[in-house]
């Protein structure tokens, strides 16, 4: 990485497996950061590094994204940083294998800013809810760990128990297909109106979390109501491919 940067690949890969567990109530999707448009300097950020054979140091903004979710918990509150934990180990997955830190939680400032910075910013209906950020670091000879601990390291006392995020409510939604259609076609449509979708019949459905899909199954009937029953348990390679 001559140029410093994160590899455009995995960090897109790393901010999608971001969003998929991002506490939030609304389904996030990832957009490229355009310059300018971040967030103030004054805004909380979630820092932590990443030791691995790729090293990075991640950055998320999303106090206003979760905030909704962690007030409508019952229980212990939980830290901000112990929030978004799971998101940023999911990130740091993209990476290979490795180490995340204890994860600080201060000002943004300048962190999102520079040619360094791989930048994302995290939109719902368009308007964006949070930022994410990743910068390469340079790892010494001999400091690569032999394997992710997962923040197991962490003193006792640090450690929050993630339980409180339970019952978090993240949007499920199932798709059984798509199609695509130009403008002219979809101000065309009337009652009555068939569209043909880009899967088969009886093909399994898809479910999705907060917009990034994690099973597919088949769907019935409960009661009156239509259900989804699991037959596939998407992984987070199958979902980001």
């Amino acid at each position: 990485m001559s140029a410093r940067t994160a590899p455009a690949v995995e960090a897109r890969t790393a901010a999608d497996l971001l969003v998929g567990l991002l506490p939030s109530t609304v389904p996030l999707t990832v957009e490229p950061l355009a310059p300018g448009s971040g967030p103030a300097a004054a805004e909380t950020a979630v820092v932590a590094t990443f030791v691995g054979a790729t090293s990075v140091e991640l950055v998320l903004v999303a106090e206003r994204a979760v905030a909704e979710s962690l007030a409508g918990q019952d229980g212990a509150p939980v830290s901000l940083a112990d929030a978004l934990r799971p998101a940023l180990e999911a990130a740091s997955s993209a990476f290979g294998p490795g180490v995340l830190d204890v994860a600080a939680v201060r000002p943004l400032g300048g962190d999102l800013a520079g040619e360094e910075v791989t930048a994302f910013a995290l939109l719902a209906d368009g308007a964006p809810q949070a930022w994410f950020g990743i910068r390469a670091r340079a790892h010494k000879p001999g400091m690569i760990p032999s394997q992710r601990t997962g923040g197991s390291d962490r003193p006792a006392g640090e450690r929050a128990d993630l339980r409180v995020l339970y019952d978090v409510e993240m949007t499920l939604t199932a798709e059984i297909g798509r199609a695509r259609l130009p403008v002219r076609q979809v101000l065309d449509l009337v009652p009555g109106s068939v569209l043909e979708l880009d899967r088969a019949a009886g093909a399994p459905a898809d479910l999705m979390v907060n917009g990034r899909l994690i099973a597919r199954g088949e769907v019935v009937v409960v009661d009156e109501d239509y259900g989804i029953r699991i037959t596939e348990i998407v992984s987070a390679e199958q979902a980001a491919g």
